[in-house]
């Protein structure tokens, strides 16, 4: 990957991408990690707000769901308005949405009001993913494509990062309510956006070959469960349903674990969420150039046969050290390499006539039973007197076993070449 010939001339893989692609990419990536700050800030406030508005725990983790679960009518929505309409628009929708949900949710006067704004922030959340990894993919050159992946889902963790640190550095003094305050700032990325990104040359084509032959896929949703089509969808749709479960069984109630079962301060909390993020991000990265030699599959399953030893060692331990280190070791595989993929293998897996919507539902049906996980596991640690750590043990575990089986049924589709071409209309 790392040189290639151009004209000939041998030419580095970043000098490839045009100046278009670049910014197509880095608007994907923008939209990502601003997303997954708004989102993961409010893993560190669950317990100050249970406390705050006096409801269970339990119920605070509701929010999270139902914010979760919201996520697959954002994509689903936002998938088939890119489909019709281009990538750009619903991209700077999805933005502004989840930013000002997230600011308004600070101002909350009572549980209620906060439980609203919060899930309405999931349709926005759930709106950015299909049109940004479809955005940045369709553009993307295949040589690094699956190493540019890594580094856009990867960032993820760098939002995550940058939500630790603000919980770290700043909590103690503006609370809860000014961390969500801090979330309007993402909406400045539309700026970006608006200024200098264009719509895939790709998605245009399409677009024109669809009207030009009066073959317009107007349901792109039905249209992905079509015979043709149906073991395709439903394996996509089992990867990543396993691979929610997965993830927020290891990360929903970490930080609770810290405070509730330790009795950890912010700072001491912060520190593993951040160093796993900072892997997180690393790892992704780095799985992504695995997989643009050995295939998107192999390059998933990997970490997650990893993941597997890592888990008992951070979470049967009450020694900081251990948990530190350990946790963050899960950053390089259940809770990071085994998203490195995600926008390319998902994308590259559906025709451009509904790749946005089919990437949306796809990916965002899984955070239905991903949302599960919360509550499932407070009400087991809280009801049953168990302690959180056996709970998010059984999650991560169950997660990757089924992660791992979904995709040795799914195919390969490293070196997938995205066209013009009309397939399913």
């Amino acid at each position: 990957m790392a040189t290639s010939v151009h004209d000939g001339r041998r030419i580095a893989w970043w000098q490839e991408p045009t100046r278009d692609q670049w910014h197509a990419w880095i608007a994907a990536w923008l939209g990502w990690t601003l997303d997954s700050f708004d989102f993961t800030i409010f893993v560190f406030i669950m317990l100050p707000i249970s406390r705050e508005f006096n409801v269970p725990l339990t119920a605070v983790t509701a929010v999270f769901t139902l914010t979760l679960w919201l996520r697959l009518l954002g994509a689903t929505g936002s998938g088939w308005l890119a489909d019709r309409i281009g990538r750009k628009t619903p991209l700077m929708i999805s933005i502004a949405w989840f930013s000002v949900c997230n600011f308004i949710a600070g101002f909350s006067p009572t549980f209620a009001f906060l439980f609203f704004f919060r899930a309405l922030l999931g349709i926005g959340m759930g709106a950015e993913w299909p049109v940004g990894a479809s955005l940045a993919m369709e553009t993307w050159p295949i040589r690094s494509r699956g190493f540019m992946a890594g580094v856009m889902q990867g960032s993820w963790g760098l939002g995550g990062l940058l939500s630790a640190a603000a919980y770290g550095l700043l909590y103690d003094v503006i609370g809860w309510r000014g961390l969500l305050w801090i979330g309007i700032l993402p909406a400045l990325a539309i700026i970006y956006v608006r200024k200098f990104v264009n719509e895939p040359a790709i998605w245009v084509e399409n677009r024109r070959l669809q009207r030009m032959q009066q073959r317009e896929v107007r349901l792109p949703l039905m249209t992905i469960f079509r015979r043709d089509m149906i073991a395709n969808t439903a394996t996509a749709c089992w990867w990543m349903a396993s691979s929610f479960v997965v993830g927020y069984s290891i990360g929903t109630l970490f930080a609770t674990h810290l405070q509730k079962d330790l009795g950890l301060s912010a700072g001491l909390v912060a520190l593993p969420i951040m160093l796993q993020n900072l892997l997180f991000f690393l790892s992704c990265c780095c799985w992504g150039w695995v997989a643009d030699r050995i295939g998107r599959r192999w390059a998933m399953i990997l970490p997650a046969l990893l993941a597997i030893p890592v888990t008992p060692l951070y979470l049967l331990t009450n020694d900081y050290t251990m948990i530190v280190v350990f946790f963050a070791l899960q950053g390089c595989f259940g809770a990071g390499g085994i998203y490195g993929q995600n926008a390319s293998y998902m994308t590259e897996r559906f025709p451009t006539e509904v790749r946005a919507t089919a990437s949306g539902f796809c990916y965002h049906q899984g955070a239905i039973f991903g949302g599960l996980m919360g509550p499932i596991m407070a009400y087991a640690a809280t009801t049953w007197q168990m302690g959180f750590a056996i709970p998010m043990l059984i999650g991560t575990w169950v997660g990757l076993a089924s992660f791992i089986v979904a995709l040795l049924c799914s195919p390969e589709t490293r070196g997938k070449q995205m066209v013009a071409d009309l397939t399913v209309a």
